[in-house]
């Protein structure tokens, strides 16, 4: 009988290997291939039978939650364009991994809000980027890391034979990378006091003891209270920042959005609702390259129902 402790990492470890030969497949493409391939894998996202736990599922159970008063044909319409969007940010690893600064700069067209980048600089303030899963969200730390000294938190994934590799690509550009513990936040408060920068996934589910619960589309969700912590121990600013793909392979535009002062708040609550609040204003700018298969709603309170298993 196979000891299933072994195999268990030798599958981890063919799973790596497959996943490191496609990012680096993508990364040979270029970009306008790239988009293409994207769209494919999204269309074949969204002609898979919807089941609860799969992608198109769960794009269903939130954009009912987000938008109740669209028409059926409109949320339909929605839905297989943001599973299309998901393709094309798969394909898009292989830039956001791989590619050297010289051949990812291009494909940035246009910057809208440097003006609240230039303020933080000027106020001399270490800057949250808080960039939630909307256009291409792993391209935003190279463009971060490359023009500002950066450190980020990252959270080991699921396979861990990809984790070097994981490891090595965002912090190319001269970025430090700290695990996701009591440690790994201690150096992005020294770094934020240094003036540094990071980067924030704002709309990861924290866990049980990593936030509360606020409403995001009027519905409560599990929201990091990590964000207000930071900015009460260091002083820094705090701005959202979106790279928004652009139609026709054109590439991308980099959106700054500012934050409601309320994100900084002693009040968990009312922290976690500016938070959230600007996730949505995020979202407003294409509401198809938000990532709607993410189970945000995951754990909620006793007295609400699971929408991802009614």
């Amino acid at each position: 009988m196979p000891n299933k402790k072994l195999s268990k990492p030798k599958e981890q470890v063919w799973v790596g290997r497959l996943l490191k030969g496609f990012i680096k497949l993508f990364s040979w493409m270029p970009y306008r291939l790239t988009q293409w391939v994207g769209t494919a894998i999204g269309t074949l996202l969204y002609w898979l039978p919807s089941r609860p736990n799969n992608n198109r599922g769960i794009t269903q159970k939130n954009l009912a939650v987000a938008y109740p008063n669209l028409t059926p044909s409109a949320r339909k319409q929605l839905e297989k364009q943001s599973l299309i969007e998901l393709g094309k940010v798969t394909a898009e690893l292989g830039a956001a991994w791989c590619w050297p600064y010289q051949r990812l700069s291009p494909l940035l067209k246009e910057v809208k809000g440097q003006h609240f980048v230039d303020d933080a600089i000027s106020q001399q303030k270490g800057i949250i980027f808080l960039a939630p899963h909307m256009g291409n969200w792993e391209l935003i730390g190279p463009i971060v890391s490359a023009q500002h000294r950066a450190t980020f938190l990252y959270r080991p994934p699921n396979v861990p034979s990809v984790e070097s590799f994981m490891v090595n690509a965002r912090a190319r550009f001269g970025a430090t990378l700290a695990p996701t513990n009591i440690r790994g936040v201690r150096t992005l408060i020294q770094a934020l006091k240094k003036q540094e920068a990071t980067v924030i996934l704002p709309d990861q589910d924290p866990g049980e003891s990593g936030g509360v619960y606020a409403p995001f589309y009027g519905r409560p969700a599990r929201t990091m209270t990590l964000v207000s912590k930071l900015i009460q121990k260091t002083d820094c600013a705090v701005l959202f920042i979106v790279l928004k793909r652009l139609p026709n392979a054109q590439g991308f535009c980099l959106h700054y959005l500012p934050a409601d002062p309320n994100i900084a708040s002693t009040n968990e609550l009312k922290a976690t609702t500016a938070l959230n609040k600007g996730v949505e204003n995020c979202i407003q700018l294409a509401p198809e390259q938000y990532l709607w298969c993410y189970k945000r709603y995951r754990k909620p309170p006793k007295a609400i129902a699971d929408i991802y298993k009614s």
